[in-house]
């Protein structure tokens, strides 16, 4: 248990002390936000903010997780590494869009095939890897049967479960580079589902099913394959985030970028996978799946009618054209991430408890 306390400290320290130095280092080099001429323009003023700060968190919560490792003498297991290294692939996309917006001065940033390919070729490679390295008790750290609160129903198959392990790390992604749009929004919102994915790690390698001898009830237990190590990921990406938004929040300093979004996003969904809570993270991740929908529904009413349903798509600027400020649209929208935690939280449970 001392890896998460030791994974959380460390990559919050880090982000808290490393942001600063690369806001400098960015700055200096003039890789500044592109800001949208059609968007609110409340957020011109944010033109040339330092950007690609993704690359904060996602080296924290890295170099976290391996001191942690180095500390308490415990070994990486195939689970964490294979998060991490989702969130890493993803994080590497996003910067090459960064970087070619900024610094090439190509506003759209990687053609849509490249960077669809380039989010292709890491999601299929996780999805490949999860269903290899079964341990001792034949657990994999992904599983071909749909999961909400556990695995249930039939086996998909490991094709259609590449197809749809492409789809949640595709969506969550997306999901967390819409929901980027305002000063810290993204980044409280991100670090309250890695708050939550830590508790269910824990929970999980309590009740796993490894343990069955020494659990009161065996029936109730949980196959996911390193619930453990899951949780020390969380709670490092938990401590980055949280550190990296003093710096991000309200005026921010710095932005995160498709470089943090897209691997924040792909660390969402390895989570979900590998520790069975799939169709869970669409509630505990409920702000992703709100601010997604604003925009599906935005376009379809668009082509269907040619009507707008929002003044403006995403979500939050919506609310912003509306007359709320920043700031309250911000922590209103957190309140709602709260929500869906708790309730995504009190299912899990209730999923644990209707099995005693």
């Amino acid at each position: 248990m001392n890896q998460i306390l030791f994974a959380g400290v460390i990559g919050l320290f880090l982000t808290l002390i490393g942001t600063p130095l690369l806001i400098k280092l960015l700055a200096r080099k003039g890789y500044g936000q592109y800001i949208r001429d059609d968007g609110p323009k409340e957020h011109h003023s944010k033109r040339g903010t330092p950007t690609m700060g993704g690359i904060a968190f996602i080296l924290a919560t890295i170099i976290a997780y391996f001191l942690s490792k180095v500390i308490t003498g415990k070994p990486p297991t195939f689970s964490g590494l294979l998060v991490l290294g989702l969130m890493a692939g993803m994080g590497l996309v996003g910067f090459l869009d960064d970087y070619i917006k900024i610094v090439k001065r190509r506003s759209l940033g990687l053609r849509a095939k490249a960077k669809m390919a380039g989010q292709l070729i890491v999601g299929i490679s996780f999805a490949v890897l999860a269903l290899q390295f079964a341990d001792n008790h034949g657990n994999t750290p992904a599983s071909t049967r749909l999961s909400f609160v556990e695995d249930f129903g039939w086996t998909i198959g490991p094709v259609l479960f590449v197809v749809w392990a492409l789809f949640m790390i595709l969506a969550m992604s997306n999901g967390v580079n819409l929901t980027d749009g305002l000063d810290g929004l993204a980044t409280g919102a991100a670090t309250m589902v890695f708050g939550a994915y830590t508790f269910i790690g824990v929970w999980q390698f309590q009740e796993s099913c490894a343990n069955a001898q020494t659990l009161t009830n065996p029936a109730a237990c949980y196959e996911v394959r390193d619930p453990l190590d899951l949780a020390v990921v969380a709670s490092a990406l938990m401590g980055a985030c949280f550190g990296f938004l003093w710096w991000n929040t309200s005026p921010a300093k710095i932005f995160m970028g498709d470089t943090g979004s897209l691997a924040l996003g792909g660390a969402l969904a390895g989570l979900a996978i590998c520790s069975r809570t799939e169709l869970l993270v669409a509630l505990l991740g409920g702000l992703f799946v709100l601010i997604t929908m604003s925009v599906v529904i935005q376009v379809g009413s668009f082509r269907l009618t040619g009507r707008r349903v929002f003044r403006m798509a995403p979500l939050q600027h919506h609310f912003e054209l509306k007359g709320w400020s920043e700031v309250l649209v911000v922590v209103r929208f957190w309140i709602i991430q709260g929500m869906c935690v708790i309730v995504g939280l009190g299912l899990f449970y209730a999923g644990w408890a209707a099995k005693k």
